[in-house]
């Protein structure tokens, strides 16, 4: 799949960047901006271009017949938004079952816009002890790829802050559903920090 996804990646325009360090065998990898079901799209062409073998937190709803099946074999993990209270242990006895787990989780949970992303990646990491990676979108200039690295603190306010730096300036598909989308900076991100 490696090479049929960088063929069709070139085809499309789109450029891949960063990766992760070959020690980090688990992690939280978070996308975002996510306005659009092309994002999935895109994001499964880079993360076959790595040659990773995510598994994804998708809604339940998205399982059923006909595509359900092959939501299951591109790696989801079917997800009752409805009783989150217990999500946080749930995958984290993941990552204590897996020797190797890339997790990949859009935390603003919807590709509507929303004023607040969900926290619970940022749990997931820090009872699992695993690193939260970035990982990035940007359309307009056909970016994308995996930035910054790092353990949570424990401060949520502080670490989230750091987040949204790094996020701030990218753009969607529908840029005005990104919460940290600025239109005084059309833009966006004069350069893609890697690691």
């Amino acid at each position: 799949m490696q090479k049929t996804a960088t063929f069709i990646l070139k085809l499309i325009g789109w450029k891949i960047s960063g990766r992760l360090p070959d020690d980090v065998k688990k992690a939280v990898l978070i996308q975002a901006p996510h306005t659009s079901l092309w994002d999935f799209v895109i994001g499964k062409l880079a993360f076959w271009f790595y040659g990773y073998d995510v598994k994804l937190l998708i809604k339940k709803e998205a399982f059923k017949p006909p595509f359900g099946w092959l939501l299951k074999k591109m790696g989801g993990i079917p997800v009752n938004r409805k009783k989150n209270e217990k999500m946080v242990d749930a995958v984290a006895r993941m990552f204590d079952e897996h020797d190797s787990l890339i997790l990949v989780i859009t935390p603003e949970g919807t590709r509507k816009r929303v004023d607040h992303w969900k926290r619970g990646f940022y749990y997931i990491a820090l009872k699992s002890n695993v690193p939260v990676v970035l990982g990035y979108i940007d359309y307009p200039n056909k970016w994308g790829g995996i930035g910054k690295i790092f353990y949570p603190t424990g401060d949520f306010e502080k670490d989230f802050k750091e987040i949204e730096d790094f996020y701030r300036g990218f753009r969607g598909k529908h840029p005005e559903r990104f919460n940290l989308y600025d239109p005084a900076h059309p833009d966006g991100p004069k350069e893609i920090p890697v690691p």
